[in-house]
């Protein structure tokens, strides 16, 4: 058997990579597989959101990717290694993750809380290290007036922010995140998302997220996965993938796609149709088919 510390080097060293082949998972107790003869290679550092309605099996295909969940059939593997040999140790020093919303009540102060991110780092000596990395952290999300707070007294959207900084205090390779902006506002929904895409370009780190904003998901996002029906709709960039047609097949609406800086951007329809594109308050940018809002 290798040796836990080798492995934990070969993680480290690997390129980023998250290669699922033949994916199947069916809850116990049940006969219907949530996800289905999955296939998909996440490569290199970069934002990919996960979007599908609701009953996809989004988080079911999240936990399978950090061990939360064996997979009924099929492989999993992570920076070229089968999750099944990684320990959770190992697993938790390359990889971190966010849950949509977290049962945790401890009576603890949100430095403390985030302290516990560095866990996986723990080694003799290091707690003034650890520190400096939980008030980057802090300063980070701009919660460092929250330091001395006791997490259990929090706000739900605080308490969403401190358990962001926790899983970037844990300074992982690969980033899960499930539904990190569901309890924000739209300002800082907006917010963290760019944190999230900066943090893949500057600290080559893999961010895969569920979402379910799907303008925010194609504004940031370098590539989108579109789950339904037990597996993967689609995969590729915004671009590619946010269209007319998938958005009525998968979740059975109507919209209409602009262009914004090259991004699309949904515009629901309802029972009387859609409302044209551009207005009177809309302009051509010219040399492009793009439209933006007039000042």
């Amino acid at each position: 058997m290798q040796p836990a510390k080798e492995i934990e080097q070969q993680l480290i060293d690997a390129d980023l990579d998250i290669c699922i082949e033949g994916l199947n998972f069916t809850y116990k107790g049940t006969k219907n597989p949530v996800l289905d003869s999955m296939s998909i290679d996440i490569k290199g550092p970069q934002l990919v959101s996960i979007l599908g309605p609701n009953g996809a099996g989004k988080s079911t295909l999240i936990h399978c990717m950090n061990k939360i969940l064996e997979p009924t059939g099929g492989t999993v593997m992570v920076n070229g290694m089968d999750v099944k040999e990684i320990s959770i140790k190992n697993m938790a020093k390359i990889s971190s993750y966010v849950p949509y919303t977290s049962t945790d009540s401890f009576p603890l102060t949100v430095t403390d809380t985030i302290l516990m991110g560095r866990h996986p780092h723990a080694k003799w000596g290091t707690l003034k290290e650890d520190l400096e990395i939980v008030h980057e952290s802090l300063k980070l999300l701009d919660i460092e007036d929250l330091a001395d707070s006791m997490f259990n007294e929090l706000s739900a959207g605080q308490h969403q922010k401190v358990m962001l900084a926790r899983g970037f205090a844990q300074e992982p390779r690969i980033l899960l995140l499930d539904e990190p902006t569901s309890n924000l506002d739209i300002k800082y929904q907006l917010e963290i998302t760019r944190i999230l895409r900066r943090m893949s370009r500057e600290k080559n780190v893999l961010v895969v997220m569920i979402s379910h904003d799907i303008n925010i998901a194609a504004k940031y996002s370098d590539n989108i996965i579109v789950l339904h029906n037990h597996g993967i709709f689609s995969f590729g960039k915004p671009e590619d993938v946010i269209t007319a047609d998938m958005l009525k097949n998968v979740y059975g609406v109507d919209v209409e796609i602009m262009m914004d800086n090259g991004k699309p951007h949904i515009i629901l329809c309802d029972e009387t149709g859609c409302a044209p594109l551009c207005a009177e308050s809309c302009v051509t940018i010219p040399g492009t088919s793009d439209t933006k809002h007039s000042e």
